[in-house]
């Protein structure tokens, strides 16, 4: 009878033994459960980004942690192996990302627009154009002090084949044309301290508190449209864990929750980003 209960007593106890190895595997592997999020500054600075991710991890318990960049940074970062998956917009630059091998699985994720600012008072005349070859020629004529991105973010390459598209080159504007090298949100900055015209996102200059005398001053014209993506980087330095817990991201971000999120996301009662490609 004694030698019964020990022997009881020991497979309980290897038994709790059994259940404590499983529960700290399962903590451990919980703690590893996040991955580096390589993205653009419009996403952060916009507000979408803290938006969407507070509602993926509380659905999965996986951590994001953002590196906001501009997305030719982003794509070297992925390129390297510093992150796992990327939330881009230049689709030029993304599929040539993809077809060197260094991502797998580009999906649409989302659109706004880009939109110039300037000063309410458009010194430049852009309003009266009528397309965007014209505005872009206007600008040069006019040399109307434009701050450029200059920091080889999706913005920023898109302003160069604004430029390109109506046979200009920067290489060769005066002192009116300036780069800021730097984020979003610090170059409509620059731009209002200025009194300058720039090229932004839609929804990082409604997001933007402090705009002093600017608007926007041109919209809504094919080139503008600004699609992101979303890739899972593929590089061996990458552990599986956080290849899995891009994945998650990525096919929540991609699926219905994902997608419902982006929709809700407001800000002075306007919506900044619409699902889908």
């Amino acid at each position: 009878m004694i030698a019964k209960n020990m022997m009881t007593r020991r497979a309980a106890a290897i038994a709790l033994a059994a259940i404590f190895m499983a529960v700290t595997e399962l903590a451990a592997n919980a703690k590893e459960a996040r991955f580096v999020l390589a993205t653009t500054t419009s996403t952060e600075n916009s507000g979408l980004l803290d938006h969407v991710i507070s509602r993926f991890s509380k659905a999965t318990g996986v951590r994001v942690d953002v590196v906001a960049v501009g997305t030719g940074q982003a794509l070297a970062i992925g390129a390297r192996g510093d992150a796992a998956a990327l939330l881009t917009h230049d689709r030029a630059g993304e599929d040539t990302f993809v077809s060197a091998g260094n991502g797998a699985d580009r999906r649409d994720v989302m659109r706004n627009d880009f939109v110039i600012i300037g000063p309410v008072s458009d010194p430049a005349g852009l309003g009266d154009q009528p397309d965007m070859v014209s505005a872009m020629q206007r600008l040069r004529d006019a040399e109307a002090i434009f701050i450029s991105r200059g920091d080889d973010s999706g913005t920023h390459r898109r302003e160069r084949r604004l430029w390109q598209e109506a046979g200009l080159d920067p290489e060769n504007f005066g002192a009116w044309y300036r780069e800021a090298g730097a984020g979003m949100g610090q170059t409509l900055l620059t731009a209002t301290q200025a009194d300058a015209y720039t090229l932004s996102d839609r929804g990082t200059w409604i997001a933007f508190a402090r705009k002093t005398d600017h608007a926007i001053v041109y919209e809504n014209m094919p080139p503008l449209l600004n699609p992101y993506s979303s890739i899972l980087v593929a590089h061996p330095a990458l552990r599986e864990v956080e290849i899995s817990a891009a994945r998650a991201w990525h096919v929540w971000l991609t699926g219905p929750d994902g997608q419902a999120a982006i929709n809700s996301f407001r800000v002075q009662g306007q919506q900044l980003f619409f699902a889908g490609d």
